[in-house]
């Protein structure tokens, strides 16, 4: 284990400052967090607390803490992702050695480090590796509840899936079905304790999930931040519009571009189906075992049909299982904002199903069925990689054979394996490993060697491929995510394709700050303001409570963490919160809070509707207030207002 760990920690960590801040957008909140705990504790964008991001606070919590602790800088804002990623392999691997022991373990943890959406959400500061840790940690506390019958471990577990919750909502209670499930039917315990059992494991999940919502929802909403991603400043909106049943619809008011309800339909974030993240923008990111992990469910239920009810094998199977077809199945479905770094939240009970599955078929190989069911999944694996490989044919063309060959040799040997030496079927196993795993590696690498900027970053090497909204083809670079050569805070490709060195996304020189700044594109990048923008905005800047404000919390992001002062997000993320509106940015601005103003109008609003609000405010001050040119960024001075 100890090998793995570290291994896993080097990946992870091996030039990690290389990305920069990584998302912008949350480390700005993270800067924020360290310098004002209201902002730490709400998860306010910038620490004069405007407007909070669009997610509960809890990764916030963490990487704020370790801002606050060591200083702003890359390594404070994405190494507690890393360790974080860290402890989610040595967890994961904890719980499935319990159940199948130390290689299973090993096994169900070397493919957790090794899923290439693994390297990428554990080197960036997106919420999603702190709910991978959560959910984790809530299957091992499941299992453990249910070996004896404890109540307190299901306890646990429902705190756990709590602060899941506090990290990125309802996606937290995908898991739910899967540990109620195992508990009803396997506890070793009678049917009345298992139903009562359930009342304080609810209420744990309750209390941990809604303290937090209860303390926003009864301040006074004067006196905190405005709920970001929200259009009536309320954080139960957020919870089950934008962030809740608007992902499953599409029905989300204020986003960049909503979906099309339905199985098969073709919104602006791609087609929904069951073979959806069998795609080619998903596939790549942590599909490599989906089809294998699937299978081996149904051969572990199969194999444990005759056991006792309190199968600690069974159990398993129904907890990793039931993660992974409940979350796939949603994933595949939902009509709403769809990423392929979720796919994130499929690895641990991918890692967990793959390591439980081949070691218990392996014990099992001297029956036929045994062997024919791992030469099947063997088979099936690396010609799926041999897929995926070959859809990115001019990164290391070579692999894609030598796995399909590999595999092919592991599969033929497993079904003799039973009476093979030794050390012959240890190299059948090795073969079939390397099979398994050789693609999600070499994605893996090039995913760690390849610095990560942006808000839709995606793992694999160059040329993977990712459509952006709409599915229109966009390269990955579009939106920010790779830098290939970039310097540690450098911006994102398109913001350097499309704009001089030191412009800011809010505004193309000449435009008056009135042309608008390309729509959803811009507002998913953050610019890197050159040093006069920098000085200017510094300049005087503690004495105003935002030293500048911008349209777009990614744009707003990168003037903040460039000069380390409140800079307001007009509109929250995707510019279109009606926070704040125009008559409170004009009195803002009469009572000399607010000193710049970085030029562009934003996209005008989106076909999902919302605010217009940020749109009008930046149309009010092109046209009351003098714009200035300073490193190709249009800026205005607020402070000139009669």
């Amino acid at each position: 284990m100890g090998v793995l760990l570290v291994a896993t920690a080097v990946l992870y960590l091996w030039d990690l400052s290389a990305s920069g801040w990584g998302n912008a957008f949350y480390a700005a909140a993270s800067q924020a967090g360290g310098v004002s705990w209201k902002a730490w504790f709400f998860g306010s964008s910038d620490a004069a607390n405007l407007i909070t991001v669009d997610k509960t606070p809890a990764a916030l919590w963490v990487s704020g803490l370790s801002v606050r602790i060591f200083g702003l800088s890359s390594w404070s804002v994405l190494a507690p992702q890393a360790l974080i990623g860290v402890a989610s392999v040595g967890l994961l691997y904890a719980s499935v050695r319990r159940t199948a022991g130390t290689a299973a373990g090993l096994l169900a943890g070397a493919t957790l480090a090794l899923t290439p959406v693994a390297v990428l959400m554990f080197r960036f500061d997106n919420p999603d590796a702190l709910l991978v840790l959560l959910l984790t940690g809530s299957a091992y506390a499941t299992l453990r509840a249910v070996e004896k019958g404890q109540t307190r471990w299901l306890v646990l577990a429902g705190t756990l899936v709590g602060f899941g919750f506090l990290t990125k909502m309802l996606q937290a209670f995908l898991v739910l079905p899967a540990l109620a499930l195992v508990w009803l039917l396997v506890a070793p315990v009678g049917i009345g304790k298992r139903l009562r059992a359930l009342a304080p494991a609810t209420v744990a999940l309750v209390v941990s999930a809604g303290w937090w919502v209860l303390v926003v929802e009864l301040w006074p909403a004067a006196d905190r931040p405005f709920i970001g991603g929200s259009q009536n400043d309320s954080v139960l909106e957020l919870i089950f519009g934008y962030n809740g049943f608007g992902r499953l619809t599409g029905d989300e008011v204020g986003s960049v571009g909503g979906g099309q309800a339905g199985a098969g339909a073709t919104g602006s974030w791609g087609e929904t189906g069951l073979t959806r993240l069998f795609g080619s923008e998903f596939a790549g990111q942590g599909a490599w075992l989906l089809p294998t992990a699937l299978l081996l469910t149904v051969a572990l239920l199969w194999w444990t049909r005759r056991a006792v009810r309190t199968d600690g094998l069974r159990a398993a199977a129904i907890v990793w299982g039931g993660w992974l077809v409940v979350t796939w199945l949603t994933f595949s479905l939902m009509a709403g904002i769809f990423h392929p770094y979720y796919l994130v939240a499929l690895a641990p009970a991918i890692g967990a199903l793959v390591g439980i599955g081949a070691v218990v078929l392996w014990r099992d190989r001297a029956g036929l069925a045994a062997r024919i069911t791992m030469a099947g999944l063997v088979a099936v694996t690396a010609g799926w990689a041999f897929v995926l490989l070959r859809r990115t044919p001019q990164w290391q063309p070579w692999l894609a054979w030598t796995v399909l060959a590999v595999g092919a040799v592991a599969a033929l040997g497993l079904v003799g394996v039973h009476r093979a030496p030794r050390v012959l079927a240890i190299g059948v196993a090795t073969a079939a490993v390397v099979a398994g795993l050789a693609g999600p590696a070499g994605y893996s690498a090039a995913t760690a060697a390849m610095p990560q900027t942006g808000a839709i970053p995606t793992a694999g090497p160059e040329g993977a491929g990712l459509r952006g909204p709409g599915g229109g083809g966009f390269g990955r670079a579009q939106f920010g995510s790779r830098q290939p050569g970039g310097g540690q805070f450098a911006g994102s490709q398109v913001a350097r394709r499309q704009r001089p060195p030191g412009a800011g996304t809010g505004g193309f020189p000449g435009s008056g700050g009135t042309g608008g700044f390309g729509g959803a594109m811009s507002l998913l990048s953050s610019p890197t303001p050159g040093p006069a923008v920098v000085t200017a905005l510094q300049q005087d800047g503690s004495s105003y409570r935002w030293a500048a404000a911008a349209v777009g919390s990614d744009t707003a992001a990168g003037y903040q963490l460039a000069t380390q002062l409140p800079v307001m997000a007009l509109g929250g993320f995707n510019g279109t919160d009606p926070a704040p509106t125009l008559a409170e940015f004009q009195q803002l601005v009469v009572q000399k809070q607010v000193h710049w103003f970085v030029g562009g109008t934003g996209p005008g609003g989106t076909s999902s509707g919302g605010s217009d609000d940020a749109r009008q405010i930046a149309q009010w001050v092109a046209t009351t207030f003098t714009a200035t040119t300073v490193d190709s960024t249009t800026l205005y001075d607020l402070s000139a207002v009669s």
